[in-house]
């Protein structure tokens, strides 16, 4: 097995759950490592114990984060070993540590991954939606306003789309889905992947709404949220059938009513619409 070289920085995935997913690589880089960054010292502390393993523990967080750069970076050209850990699964993904990555990486010191458990791909690969492409969206804003105006970006996507949620707000969020997206849209919800309880729920907002108010312990733990796309062929650029649709209502109704009935036809967005058209009439 590969000794940790001095002077760098490891960036290592642990455990999501399961504490059996930590791999063997990863547990001699915390063994070897001079210090270990971590979000939450308490949560990391009880990994160490776990795994028989006396690792010197420095905070890392989204509130220090910036400050400690300086002093990391110090500690990597003195020769250090450096490890980086989240409190669960791979830094960075919706976790602390891209400001420390990006510039040491400026600094040319040397960051390594050590791979391994991610809630992201762990849900998408046993969820049966396509993941050929698919992209990524963390943590929807927690007021609403902002967070309906987040899904009506994906209104017309064809990638699958990821979140992730907390207990505390997901049946905010599946409201707001069956609002914005519609109550036919089709997702998978992963609920405390590679725990005990571990479920997944999948068919229509509406149904995966029904199944949560049905039985509240589905609403409990942390959620990884997989909203299938639209089919490609309903979300094509603006092209002549929809400029002749507009063409042909304009002179009978408002701007706005002729993108409203557009969408209705057409299947795009009336935003989009709107903006044809108005282009449109301007060009009269």
């Amino acid at each position: 097995m590969m000794n940790s070289q001095p002077g760098t920085l490891y960036v290592v995935a642990t455990p999501i759950g399961n504490l059996g997913d930590i791999s063997m690589r990863a547990i001699e880089t915390l063994k070897s490592a001079d210090r270990i960054l971590a979000e939450d010292t308490r949560r990391t502390q009880q990994l160490l114990t776990h795994l028989g393993i006396k690792g010197s523990l420095v905070s890392l967080h989204d509130h220090n984060e910036k400050q400690r750069v300086e002093q990391v970076a110090e500690w990597a050209q003195q020769g250090e070993s450096l490890v980086l850990v989240s409190d669960a699964g791979t830094p960075l993904i919706s976790d602390p540590g891209y400001a420390l990555v990006s510039q040491l990486r400026e600094k040319e010191i040397d960051v390594v991954p050590v791979p391994g458990a991610c809630a992201l791909i762990a849900a998408l690969s046993a969820a049966g939606l396509p993941t050929d492409r698919f992209c990524f969206e963390g943590f929807l804003p927690a007021k609403r306003g902002a967070r309906k105006k987040a899904l009506e970006l994906i209104k017309q996507e064809v990638r699958t789309t990821v979140y992730y949620e907390s207990t505390h707000r997901i049946m905010d969020m599946l409201e707001d889905m069956q609002e914005v997206l519609g109550g036919e849209r089709y997702l998978v919800l992963a609920r405390e992947l590679t725990k005990r309880f571990e479920t997944f729920i999948s068919g229509t907002v509406e149904d995966v709404l029904a199944q949560l108010n049905e039985d509240t312990d589905q609403r409990k733990g942390e959620f990884v949220v997989m909203v299938k796309g639209v089919p490609s062929d309903n979300t094509s650029a603006l092209d002549v059938s929809s400029e002749d649709v507009l063409k042909l209502l304009l002179p009978h109704v408002s701007t706005k009513t002729a993108s409203q009935i557009g969408a209705s036809l057409t299947g795009l967005p009336k935003k989009e619409l709107y903006q044809l058209a108005v282009q449109l009439k301007e060009g009269d």
